[in-house]
């Protein structure tokens, strides 16, 4: 069940983190406001999710998944660039998410 309240907290941090982009500084009250909604609820399924994933484990996937998934929404929907150095970053990233999830302090 963990990993289910994981997934739903990395989803609804890309919900927050694409309205606060789209609030232009919090000048769009509506998605000003429903940044701070996803961003409390995805801080309460990550919590819960903590209860059974070990904090290191829980955050680096939170973490590592959102800044992979923000990247794939700033490029198709807001079309920002990545640079190729941008993307070796998100590679290692992903490198170092495995990595915690296969020989994390579970294992």
């Amino acid at each position: 069940m963990g990993y289910i309240y994981l997934t739903l907290a990395i989803l609804l941090e890309l919900c927050g983190t694409t309205c606060m982009k789209l609030s232009d500084g919090f000048s769009q009250k509506f998605f000003a406001a429903g940044t701070l909604i996803f961003f409390g609820v995805c801080f309460y399924f990550s919590a819960l999710s903590m209860k059974t994933i070990p904090l290191n484990i829980a955050y680096a996937t939170w973490s590592g998944i959102g800044i992979i998934l923000a990247a794939v929404v700033a490029k198709n929907f807001f079309h920002e660039t990545i640079s190729t150095p941008g993307l070796i970053g998100i590679g290692f990233i992903v490198v170092g998410v495995v990595l915690c999830n296969f020989f994390g302090a579970n294992h």
